[in-house]
């Protein structure tokens, strides 16, 4: 367990201090976003699985491929990690904010994009990494950080584009103590991305079986 925890850990650390590092990229930040979440997906897949958001934990929690102490386990190691990776981002570039909808954006227009592609998001890792009929594929990374691409160009505007609780507690907890921010906004970034893994999961129990647990992952390990 501790290796899975360690990938956990340092998967989600690396990606989302690209996601808090990214603002000098200007328009291609969501594509460098995607690559590496795509980078970090192979760099763990194989032996955690390469969550990095406790909303795909939670989707994959309703799908019977991981058991709740797992799901804990990994929560509260991706929600640490993000802290860090937000904080490490301020250190080196001072760079600070939170994540908030866009200017004039309602909050419901938010949560809604956080929704739909949250939904998108899980459902994508569910069907290439969670599901027996693409078990062995090799493009499941690529898969899964281009949907993320594509959510963070077209909603980005709109919510922030986070998809992710861990994106948004990190964010907020630095612009919290380093710019006096507020945590207003935050539960929209929680909300939405576990409505989404909810409509995920009952959408892929339509679609197909979930793959067999992988033994890293498997209950006796615990």
């Amino acid at each position: 367990m501790p290796a899975k925890l360690l990938t956990e850990f340092g998967g989600t650390f690396v990606f989302l201090s690209v996601i808090a590092l990214s603002g000098p990229t200007g328009p291609l930040a969501p594509l460098v976003i995607g690559l590496a979440l795509a980078a970090m997906v192979y760099m763990g897949g194989h032996v955690s699985g390469a969550h990095y958001n406790p909303a795909v934990s939670f989707g994959l929690l309703l799908r019977g491929v991981i058991t709740p102490a797992i799901f804990g386990l990994y929560c509260v190691t991706q929600l640490i990690a993000g802290s860090l990776a937000f904080a490490v981002a301020f250190l080196i570039s001072g760079a600070n904010g939170g994540i908030h909808p866009g200017p004039g954006v309602y909050w419901y227009s938010a949560l809604t994009a956080e929704v739909l592609f949250t939904t998108a998001l899980a459902l994508v890792v569910m069907n290439v990494a969670a599901t027996r009929e693409t078990a062995g594929n090799s493009y499941y990374g690529l898969a899964i950080g281009f949907t993320v691409a594509c959510g963070a160009f077209v909603a980005g505007p709109i919510s922030g584009g986070a998809f992710n609780p861990a994106v948004a507690f990190g964010a907020t907890l630095r612009e919290a103590l380093f710019g006096h921010g507020t945590w207003s906004d935050l539960w929209i970034y929680l909300v939405g991305p576990l409505i989404g893994a909810t409509l995920a999961a009952a959408i892929h129990r339509i679609q197909a079986r979930p793959g067999p647990v992988p033994p890293e992952l498997a209950e006796r390990e615990v």
